[in-house]
């Protein structure tokens, strides 16, 4: 796949500075692998570039295939720098070896809870999973807007609740990695709570916010998804919708942005990681209807990014759950995903 050219011409003379590190070999460009929306990311590769006068270009990657494509070239790396998409991702990647630790002077402001100690990643974004409901569809049923994931095992909602799948999504593995915390931990007790869902799931989709546009268009009920992808999708002329929140508790992401091990632009890339950290870059996303809560504490938060103090939130640890991923994400496609519906 090509990169999605995005950006603009360098300013003369800004794209590279001589002392930089590795300005020698740096081209004055930065590859993002960005796992935000397709709208945010180009306008943020957009703006960074009008910043900061280095050329930015993207390809826009769930999670999963992000973390496969950067492991697949690891060895001759086509991104310098990942952006967007839930934090356990980055902790795999970071275990994985494919992440430059890099201590931005600009993350001294980011909460402790929202970036890696070790400087492997830091959040620019934290999101809520929720609910989202299509109203009109629950109505017809006799039901209301699911309140606690015990609710979306309702057998009236047999085939109607949307979700992707763990393994190229991470909202997925964020919902996966929550009923572990749920559990207290047991990893089977999680898994016999997808599989007593599984009925109830038309498919499994490739990307995260999928489920958003099928309740959208009545494919199904109810669409477990980041709460701000539903609310970005109310807005696209789906009144219908309704946001709520799992009365046992529920799981969030913390977006990330991270130096790739080996990024052919080191020094760009750590220019975009400095920006992506700033009050003017995290306020970008309201613009294109993404309704995260930002990290950087200086930043402007829209009245429509959900009060996460308002809210029951489980204890979410990056680092575990990435360490998790590969071998949770196969028994989850071995045991549920694969499994027949009753």
């Amino acid at each position: 796949m090509a990169l999605a050219a995005v950006v603009v011409a360098t300013a003369s003379g800004c794209a590279r500075e001589a002392d930089d590190v590795g300005a020698a070999q740096d081209g004055g460009v930065v590859h993002v692998a960005c796992g935000a929306t397709e709208e945010w990311c180009a306008a943020t590769t957009e703006q960074f570039a009008k910043t900061t006068g280095v050329k930015a270009d993207f390809v826009r990657l769930s999670s999963g295939e992000a973390l496969a494509r950067i492991q697949a070239g690891k060895d001759n790396t086509e991104f310098d720098v990942w952006y967007g998409g839930p934090a356990d991702g980055f902790a795999a990647a970071g275990d994985m070896g494919l992440l430059e630790p890099y201590a931005s002077a600009n993350a001294k402001v980011i909460p402790a809870q929202y970036k890696d100690a070790s400087g492997l990643w830091t959040g620019v974004y934290v999101g809520a999973l929720g609910f989202c409901s299509n109203g009109k569809l629950l109505k017809e049923k006799g039901l209301s807007a699911p309140k606690s994931w015990a609710d979306l095992l309702d057998p009236k909602l047999k085939k109607d609740i949307g979700i992707a799948h763990p393994s190229t999504s991470g909202t997925a593995y964020t919902a996966l990695w929550t009923q572990v915390q749920l559990a207290g931990g047991d990893e089977d007790k999680a898994l016999k709570y997808m599989r007593r869902l599984h009925p109830n799931v038309l498919q499994y989709t490739k990307s995260g916010s999928a489920p958003a546009q099928m309740t959208a268009r009545g494919e199904v009920a109810v669409g477990v998804i980041f709460s701000h992808d539903c609310m970005a999708t109310k807005e696209e002329g789906f009144p219908d919708l309704e946001v709520t929140f799992p009365s046992e508790g529920t799981g969030y992401e913390t977006g990330g942005v991270a130096l790739i091990k080996g990024a052919k632009n080191p020094t760009s890339a750590r220019k975009f990681v400095d920006w992506a950290l700033t009050p003017e870059a995290q306020e970008i996303g309201p613009g294109v209807k993404a309704y995260q809560f930002p990290t950087n504490p200086n930043a402007k938060v829209s009245d429509k990014v959900v009060d996460l103090d308002s809210i029951k939130l489980v204890k979410y640890d990056a680092g575990a759950a990435g360490a998790a991923k590969a071998a949770l994400t196969k028994r989850f496609d071995e045991e549920v995903a694969q499994a027949p519906k009753s």
